[in-house]
């Protein structure tokens, strides 16, 4: 739901988070995003709660992690809100190691784009 409580298509949601429609259809079909519910004429209706989903999906993707390790991640954060203490506390860990790993690599894609930045500087001073 939007601000006004409102569930959105699934074209809204794909502007909201700037994102194809077929971006967004690729993962539902894995799994990662479940429509709240459908029109009578079948089209998918989204919440906020899948807006939010899907955003992190996306900051998920440049740092390499794959369709299996979203759906992990994603499973955990929902185990936070569902499941009893246990399993609230290894959804913790896990996120934890998540949190680890994403920092390896945006520590990785950081040193990339710092040589990146050096190969460009080095070519604008070879052409003068």
């Amino acid at each position: 739901m939007d601000e006004t409580g409102k569930l959105l298509q699934i074209g809204d949601v794909a502007e909201r988070v700037g994102l194809s429609l077929r971006t967004v259809r690729y993962y539902e079909e894995q799994g990662l995003l479940t429509p709240e519910s459908r029109t009578a004429g079948g089209f998918r209706l989204f919440s906020e709660l899948q807006v939010d989903r899907l955003a992190l999906i996306k900051q998920m993707k440049p740092l390499g992690f794959t369709i299996q390790e979203m759906r992990e991640l994603l499973d955990a954060r929902d185990q936070l809100q569902a499941a009893g203490p246990d399993a609230r506390a290894a959804a913790r860990e896990l996120l934890s190691r998540y949190a680890d790993d994403a920092a390896k690599r945006c520590a990785k894609l950081q040193e990339q784009l710092r040589q990146a930045e050096g190969l460009a500087d080095q070519l604008r001073a070879e052409a003068g």
